[in-house]
């Protein structure tokens, strides 16, 4: 069987400042915020979506920013590194852009990496994508530079076994093997659609916080695609939760044996469900259960900048 996975829909990650956060992700790296709302269960925070223009699945880099959440350690069992594809010829303007030094270019599979850090330490990587089709958000970054989406993902993990055969139970192929990392892509993917994963038997258990990846979601067309992984992963004895109705898409989320989230999100209905796209991420938007909660969310929550 071959299950319906695209590549990579959305990455989401833990910070501490809210303001801090969308200044990074829309000013420094000129991504467009797509959706101001609520984390589902802990209204109280923000959850903030930053992508293209409609906020395609793929491009997409979410935010639960926890008030003075203390920084996460890193390590094994984990998302260790997001990686963002960029337009070829590009690395020179973003090196510029972050201040980058030499030190922070790397080769992976042939690839040049520019590594970075979010305001959380969040740990990221530049990477160039020849001939790729997507088109980035171009309101603060020209086009010929601006962030297409992700490229991909690397997996942190003492034992990479496991994770490999659920990767390739997915629809993923085995690329290459470089050192300790072996890349596993997905074919005919959105762009996305690249995960390495990185063995390191000996080093310390990752503990989550600012900075850290809390969850990896998986592009399916619809809910009837949902359903058929759903199922296929179910039948191999991982507990996965019922659907769960995210507004923007539903979701489904299961552990991996590495210990890493893996959710399983569906590309419908989309970002412009309640907005108009010229105005998607400007008015904050709140799950049909929490909107009575809105008179005291607007006043609590951490005014941030279009």
């Amino acid at each position: 069987m071959t299950l319906p996975i695209n590549g990579l829909h959305h990455v989401t990650s833990l910070a501490s400042d809210a303001r801090a956060n969308n200044a990074f992700f829309t000013g420094t790296l000129g991504l467009r915020r797509v959706k101001k709302t609520v984390n589902f269960d802990a209204p109280d925070v923000y959850h903030l979506y930053y992508g293209d223009g409609a906020g395609t699945p793929g491009s997409v880099m979410t935010y639960f920013p926890f008030p003075h959440i203390a920084r996460g350690r890193a390590g094994t069992g984990e998302v260790g590194e997001t990686v963002f594809a960029v337009p070829e010829g590009s690395l020179g303007f973003w090196q510029d852009r972050l201040g980058a030094v030499d030190g922070q270019l790397a080769t992976r599979f042939g690839e040049t990496h520019l590594r970075f850090a979010g305001p959380d330490g969040d740990r990221f990587a530049l990477v160039e994508s020849a001939g790729d089709g997507r088109r980035g958000w171009t309101a603060d970054v020209p086009a010929d530079a601006a962030v297409l989406g992700f490229k991909g993902a690397a997996l942190r993990l003492r034992d990479g076994g496991a994770t490999g055969e659920l990767l390739r139970f997915m629809g993923y192929e085995v690329e290459a093997t470089e050192g300790a990392v072996t890349r596993y892509r997905v074919p005919g993917g959105n762009g996305a659609d690249v995960i390495d994963i990185e063995v390191l038997p000996g080093a310390a258990q990752a503990r989550q916080g600012g900075g850290s990846v809390h969850h990896i979601a998986f592009s399916v067309p619809d809910r009837a695609a949902q359903d058929v992984v759903r199922k296929a992963i179910a039948d191999t004895g991982y507990q996965v939760t019922p659907p769960i109705d995210r507004d923007y898409f539903w979701a489904v989320y299961f552990r991996t044996p590495g210990g890493v989230l893996f959710e399983v999100a569906t590309d419908a209905p989309g970002f412009d469900r309640d907005e108009a796209p010229a105005h998607l991420g400007e008015a904050l938007k709140l799950p049909r259960q929490h909107e009575h909660l809105r008179a005291a969310l607007e006043t609590h929550l951490q005014p941030i900048e279009a």
